[in-house]
């Protein structure tokens, strides 16, 4: 076979569209694949799934008296809470709040309790890292605005607290 014989079986494979050609004569054989027919891609957008929202049922836990107590002070001063006299102590970073240093541990501050400037208040965990959060005055916690475990943003209100 001649070299402008097989140009010619090449430009027919390219202009084809054909994937692979094979040609055996006596003593020659030729193999001609073509690339960019042999990789076809195919895009497919999926299905948009519709899932019906469902909300899990809310369990309420059983309450002890300690925890009656300061639930009972978070609500009376719900109802006549003027926040204006109030400090906001607010998240200094993003992360997971939490008002213990561990399970089992007894939280760092209650509602109604009294604080001093530097005292811990609660934690903030930040990439396996454990950041005290401070109190920066001196007064009495009136409210924590945020539960346990959960996620914080940057200048997140946590506690408010009656410098009076």
């Amino acid at each position: 076979m001649k070299i402008n014989e097989i140009q010619s079986l090449i430009r027919f494979v390219a202009k084809s569209g054909i994937s692979e050609m094979e040609l055996e004569l006596k003593d020659f054989r030729i193999t001609i694949k073509n690339p960019s027919s042999s990789q076809v891609t195919r895009v497919m957008e999926a299905p948009e799934i519709n899932m019906p929202q469902q909300t899990a049922p809310v369990f309420q836990m059983p309450v002890t008296t300690t925890q009656q107590e300061a639930v009972q002070v978070e609500k009376k001063t719900d109802s006549n809470l003027d926040e204006s006299n109030y400090i906001t102590i607010k998240a200094t970073m993003i992360g997971t709040f939490y008002r213990t240093a561990g399970s089992g541990k007894p939280p760092f501050v209650n509602v109604g309790d009294e604080v001093k400037k530097g005292q811990t208040l609660c934690i903030i965990e930040a990439m396996k890292l454990f950041n005290e959060i401070e109190s920066e005055v001196s007064g009495k916690i009136v409210k924590i605005l945020i539960d346990d475990s959960s996620p914080v943003e940057y200048d997140s209100p946590l506690f408010l607290i009656d410098p009076a």
